[in-house]
């Protein structure tokens, strides 16, 4: 690696309170756990690849702290064009935690996560799946956020390098909430969490893990606004009810 550019990971890491730095083999791409059922399903998934893994983060870390880590970050070129930063939003002991792609117009413009027609159509789902199963949930009772926290230009999908960047503010933030259960929406949330480069239908609809935790991937509420995508609705409800049932039975 060019010697400059080892410096410039190396004092962002710093800046995000990292201690300690290693660099592990590659595993494969983990494999499916196919129920939850079992005692202990989740221990023949390997984790998520990863080609350099922050140990630690500081020792009383918070939602809080990582905003204040944050700041009026400029460390990608997406802060060029943003309005506000898009953080996250919901319970901070949340036993589901979404995760989307990036801010759009109306995130950027209000600073909240999901608030456009794709939030709005995230909210009905969480909410109306959680009524017809007999579950008591709101959308304020789970916790949303994204892997980039600035809006890219014209919603445009972020970049390899943009990702990377922001992504350990991310990891941060789940490691903070420990949810019971993380549910990706969409193909940049899979591979920013596990590595993995498959679309959607490939992956949908099949358990993983992120670090302990269970995740499932879904399509991202924007994908299934569009009128010709009524058979992933009918895909991304049937992966919701897999997920709220898992966490909240």
């Amino acid at each position: 690696m060019n010697p400059e550019l080892l410096r410039r990971y190396l004092a962002f890491y710093r800046d995000l309170g990292v201690r300690f730095l290693w660099r592990r083999a590659l595993t494969p791409h983990p494999a499916p756990v196919a129920s939850l059922a079992a005692a202990d399903p989740l221990a023949a998934a390997p984790p998520a690849p990863a080609l350099l893994f922050a140990e630690e983060a500081p020792a009383d870390d918070s939602l809080a702290r990582i905003r204040e880590d944050i700041g009026e970050c400029t460390r990608c070129r997406l802060h060029k064009g943003r309005t506000n930063i898009v953080f996250g939003d919901g319970n901070e002991q949340a036993k589901l935690v979404f995760v989307g792609e990036g801010p759009g117009a109306e995130e950027d413009a209000q600073g909240l996560p999901f608030v456009g027609r794709a939030g709005q159509l995230l909210t009905q789902m969480i909410e109306g799946t959680a009524r017809k199963e007999g579950l008591h949930l709101r959308r304020s009772d789970v916790y949303i956020c994204n892997v980039v926290k600035c809006r890219p230009p014209e919603n445009r999908t972020p970049l390899p390098d943009e990702i990377d960047t922001c992504s350990p503010f991310l990891f941060r933030q789940l490691a903070v909430i420990r949810p019971k259960a993380i549910c990706c929406l969409g193909a940049t949330a899979a591979r920013a969490l596990l590595g993995r480069k498959e679309g959607v239908t490939r992956l949908r609809g099949q358990w993983y893990r992120w670090q302990d935790i269970p995740v499932m991937v879904t399509y991202h509420p924007s994908y299934l606004l569009r009128p010709y995508n009524q058979s992933a609705k009918r895909e991304a409800w049937e992966d919701l009810k897999k997920v709220l049932h898992y966490v909240y039975d």
